[in-house]
């Protein structure tokens, strides 16, 4: 998709200098998978930002997992409210699994990375932009930038793509896991004891989870 890297980090550090010089925080829709992807972001953008998650992760399976994760971001939020004073409000989707892999199943055996991902990122990224868009934020982004797994040059990519199909609403360029990001989330992960998952969450990376698990607990 993209073969000259971006740092996308010093880009978001640039929108926020913008940002900060305003007299009101402008909206932004955060897209968020779980709670410990959502710690770091979530203290990097709420001083300047006022955030909305947007959980729309019908990708996520069993529907027990998908709940196990939404019950532990709400957790954290709790936490969060309570240690840095910010309240941030949840749209929740209706869950729906199977009309959700219809376009991912003939890609079931692509390697995690690769098509599948691209598709789902790509899903996800779009119907919360498309929401962002229709109830005016001024910013989306997703905290998606912030996996080790996941290519942040790939996600803002479609982030670029996504923000010239709509009008109103800006994308937000990150990559919250450089300058220690990663590192911060991860004693974040730990000191709310949070739940952390083995699989990206999808049907097609469920048996390698379930394996991870057995390796785990070993």
């Amino acid at each position: 998709m993209q073969t000259r890297k971006i740092n996308y980090y010093k880009k978001s550090l640039e929108e926020i200098d913008k940002v900060s010089a305003l007299s009101h925080k402008p909206s932004l829709l955060l897209h968020a998978c779980c709670g410990p992807c959502s710690c770091f972001p979530l203290v990097f953008l709420c001083s300047n930002f006022d955030v909305t998650i947007f959980f729309n992760n019908n990708n996520i399976y069993p529907e027990t997992e998908y709940l196990r994760r939404y019950e532990e971001l709400m957790k954290f939020l709790e936490f969060f409210k309570k240690d840095y004073g910010y309240e941030v409000k949840v749209i929740k989707t209706e869950y729906d699994n199977s009309k959700y892999n219809e376009e991912l199943e003939p890609y079931k055996d692509a390697h995690e990375g690769g098509k599948r991902c691209l598709i789902c990122y790509e899903k996800r990224m779009r119907e919360a932009f498309d929401y962002a868009e229709s109830h005016c934020f001024d910013y989306f982004t997703t905290v998606m930038t912030i996996s080790r797994q996941k290519n942040s040059q790939i996600l803002n990519e479609i982030g670029k793509k996504l923000e010239n199909e709509h009008k109103f609403t800006k994308y937000f360029y990150s990559d919250f896991k450089k300058n220690k990001g990663i590192d911060i989330a991860r004693e974040m992960r730990i000191h709310y004891d949070l739940y952390q998952q083995l699989y990206c969450g999808c049907k097609y990376t469920y048996e390698e989870g379930l394996q991870r698990e057995k390796d785990k607990n070993k």
